[in-house]
């Protein structure tokens, strides 16, 4: 086996760079949220093998045995879920969220952390359009400050729930793509899922730097056509 690009050295080097001057009680509570992140790209790494797997034919028992467990809990842990359509990049952008909703420490996961998050994904057409419209990623992260809540006392441990506005965006996301005929759900899906929603924030701070339902709308609908036309020449 090939080892991984990044090691434990990387990882603290690269955390003691970014917090030069916080003393290692504040190190350790930084650590402990990039421990999940890692987790939680793990699980998603899995699961992306284990979709693999299932579109060639492989069984529940022989799965589980190539994950450890048995064909029931192989089956339980993998169930489809909300994000199963969702396409690597777009369920990065939910990591991403959910570490933003950790480091703000904050209990519940909002559209305006699943709005950061997209924004955290610069390879995405979500990021593509929030940019090509506003002229600048900065404007957009600013918004969104503005519109994130207080930062709280303590950082969760574990799992972080959705809020429902964010519940309803990730089903409008699922929603917005069958209405244009794809078969994924990507991050430009899940930028129509959070403006779909709109009495949320994340709608809000779209409707302010500009954006639209409807233009956003065609503005996917025109990309997407216009990748696949080249893709095909």
């Amino acid at each position: 086996m090939s080892p991984l690009d990044i090691s434990l050295a990387d990882l603290i080097a690269r955390l003691d760079e970014e917090l030069p001057d916080t003393d290692e009680l504040a190190r350790i509570s930084e650590a402990r949220l990039r421990a999940q992140t890692l987790s939680d790209l793990g699980d998603q790494l899995i699961d992306h093998y284990v979709s693999k797997a299932k579109q060639v034919g492989a069984s529940w028992t022989e799965i589980g045995d190539a994950i450890g467990v048995s064909k029931q809990a192989a089956q339980q842990r993998h169930a489809p879920g909300p994000f199963e359509r969702y396409t690597n990049l777009n369920r990065h952008s939910i990591v991403l969220a959910q570490e933003a909703a950790r480091t703000h420490k904050h209990d519940s996961i909002g559209t305006e952390h699943l709005l950061l998050g997209l924004l955290g994904e610069p390879r995405g057409l979500a990021y593509e359009v929030l940019v090509a419209k506003t002229e600048s990623e900065q404007r957009v992260r600013d918004a969104i400050a503005e519109a994130l809540p207080p930062a709280g006392k303590k950082a969760l441990r574990g799992h972080i729930a959705f809020r429902p506005e964010s519940k309803e965006a990730i089903g409008q996301a699922r929603r917005a793509a069958a209405d244009l005929g794809h078969d994924w759900v990507g991050t430009e899906h899940a930028l129509l899922g959070l403006i779909r929603v709109e009495e949320s924030p994340a709608a809000q701070i779209l409707h302010d730097l500009g954006f639209t339902s409807d233009e956003l709308h065609e503005t996917v609908r025109t990309e997407i056509t216009n990748r696949l036309a080249a893709r095909g020449e």
